[in-house]
């Protein structure tokens, strides 16, 4: 559990006003890396003795793999028994994503969690041929989750891109309130962060070991080099524009039309997600915790072969098989490249295949199972 170490190292200089990110922790010498905001959440890490600290973390983490079933499955229609939702989960728990998080005691299911639950809320209808409304400060939780790690602010691009722009609006505001809150606490901490420390990509880690599996690292180890430079930046402005295209043409759709102030649409959500994976400088294995509302869409639209091969890839743990001591990641033969890849891949191949809206695959518009509109009751 060394992510458990970097947090509760963040909260101890949080709580002796130390220098939030001048400390390294652990055998490997992490630092520092969130925000500030975020240190200010991790102070209670410091409150538990280390053994109970990671008991908490352990538990807390298969609890929150199951609720992040259960909100996946709310997200694509599919409705799970108890019984289905602890034996689903046990199974879950064993994709590497998953794995990994509790094993390192990360927090990516806990945002995971906070962001699908932010983004699939609505009112109770009043009346039963009514529409659903938006609930109130809907937005705001995709803010906060922004504010502790920064990638999920791809997702205020989503609410924008698909027209939700009271939600949008209402996640900057979120985002900015734990800016203002992480200055107001900490300003040394926060100045030098948002000046310094946000630039310095290579302070996460290194792109191209097997653990990156975002397009930066695909392309490093493909290349043979650790800075790939413009052969990775180009493709990933072509990755977002190509997201982003596809969001806005859904604006255009019956679908966005009729789902305006109902959950979200899975596709729509899951494209924002893996884009977020993809076209990040860093993003660790366990980053890829949202195989599991994936593996929830694929079997709600009837997909349960191609399901099944997703799984077995999030389980199969290929990179970790080869060769990655030192720099042996960028030695390995052209055979190895897609073992030391296949998060990318798999989701540069489903991109077009599944994850475009059904209007934009040649598919009828259909609402999503989640959603529900003035003649489409549950």
């Amino acid at each position: 559990m060394a992510d458990t170490l970097v947090y509760r190292a963040e909260g101890e200089a949080v709580a002796s006003g130390g220098d939030l990110y001048g400390f390294t922790v652990t055998e490997w010498e992490l630092p520092a890396t969130y925000p500030p905001f975020a240190a200010l959440l991790f102070v209670p890490t410091t409150w538990l003795p280390l053994p109970a600290l990671k008991l908490t973390f352990l538990l807390g983490n298969t609890a929150l793999c199951a609720l992040l079933l259960h909100l996946s499955c709310r997200l694509t229609g599919l409705r799970l028994r108890a019984p289905h939702l602890c034996a689903a989960t046990a199974l879950a728990l064993w994709l590497e994503p998953v794995f990994q998080t509790i094993v390192f005691g990360q927090i990516n299911l806990a945002l995971a969690c906070l962001i699908l639950w932010d983004l699939n809320r609505t009112q109770p209808r009043t009346q039963p041929r009514t529409r659903r409304r938006n609930a109130p400060g809907k937005g705001f939780a995709v803010g906060v989750a922004a504010g502790i790690k920064l990638t999920p602010a791809v997702f205020i691009a989503y609410l924008f891109l698909t027209g939700r722009v009271r939600e949008a609006t209402t996640a900057l505001a979120g985002f900015a309130s734990t800016v203002l809150l992480g200055a107001l606490v900490l300003p040394g901490a926060s100045a030098d962060f948002w000046t310094r420390r946000v630039f310095e990509t290579g302070r996460v880690g290194k792109a191209w070991i097997v653990d990156n599996q975002s397009l930066q690292g695909l392309i490093a180890r493909v290349t043979h080099t650790a800075d790939p430079g413009l052969a990775w930046s180009l493709p990933a402005a072509a990755t977002a524009a190509a997201a982003a295209a596809a969001l806005l043409l859904t604006r255009r759709t019956p679908v966005a039309a009729a789902a305006a102030t109902t959950p979200a649409d899975p596709h729509g959500v899951l494209l924002a997600a893996l884009t977020t994976l993809l076209i990040s400088p860093i993003s660790w294995s366990h980053h890829w915790v949202w195989c599991v509302p994936l593996l929830a869409l694929l079997v709600a639209e009837g997909r349960p072969r191609l399901a099944a091969a997703v799984a077995v890839l999030f389980t199969a743990r290929t990179f970790w098989l080869l060769p990655h001591q030192g720099d042996l990641d960028l030695r390995l033969p052209w055979w190895q490249q897609p073992l030391a890849s296949p998060y990318p891949l798999l989701a540069l191949a489903l991109a077009a295949l599944v994850l475009l809206p059904p209007p934009l695959r040649g598919g009828a518009p259909q609402l999503p199972a989640s959603s529900s509109s003035a003649s489409t009751m549950r």
